[in-house]
């Protein structure tokens, strides 16, 4: 008894294109393979087409009533489809939640330099929770924090999206933002030196 090698469950559950011979409806309606429109014809009459180009039937649209098939190189087909996919991957963005901590009585220079940092995230095109920590009796004056976060939007004021409003959660004080788009240019990529200035003029002035 022969064995079988491991099965792909995620291949099992893509939907299996039909092709040519697997193609078993009684009608089809048919695109040539120059996207010309060809009617409804037996399976056997588009197979034979299909045939007589050298190309293949697919089945593109198997719900239609009857089911459409294009006559196209279908191994060329699973390469573009497959390249399509590749590209949209490639094009998916993984956006990530940075958390800047900070205190209801921050001084104005820390408060600058997480304000630099928070606005680095967004350049980065991640969105950034901002936490005020409340300590002892600090909780007493929840304004304090929301002064701190109001400091924060101002800051950045144009540039952000609020998605979430500041809210007391325990003892901290939470607001989530996120980049406003097209409002934050990317910072330029670290170690990118000036261009050289030309000296060609100045030594041509002193000949």
């Amino acid at each position: 008894m022969a064995l079988k090698g491991p099965i792909d469950r995620n291949q099992q559950r893509q939907p299996q294109v039909r092709v040519n011979h697997r193609i078993r409806v009684p009608e089809v309606r048919v695109i040539g393979s120059d996207g010309t429109q060809l009617g409804i014809m037996t399976s056997q009459e588009a197979l034979r087409l299909a045939q007589s180009e050298a190309l293949d039937l697919v089945e593109v649209n198997p719900k239609a009533d009857p089911p459409v098939c294009k006559v196209m190189d279908f191994g060329k087909y699973k390469y573009e489809e497959k390249k399509r996919a590749n590209e949209a991957r490639k094009k998916q963005t993984v956006v990530e939640i940075k958390e800047v901590k900070v205190r209801p009585k921050t001084d104005d220079h820390d408060l600058d330099t997480k304000v630099r940092h928070i606005r680095r995230f967004l350049e980065e095109g991640n969105k950034a929770k901002i936490t005020v920590r409340f300590r002892g009796r600090e909780i007493t004056h929840p304004e304090k924090g929301r002064e701190v976060l109001d400091d924060v939007i101002k800051a950045l004021e144009g540039m952000i999206i609020i998605e979430s409003n500041p809210a007391l959660e325990g003892k901290a004080m939470t607001m989530l933002i996120a980049p406003r788009p097209g409002a934050i240019k990317r910072a330029p990529t670290p170690g990118t030196a000036a261009p050289e200035p030309d000296d060609d003029d100045d030594d041509d002035d002193k000949d």
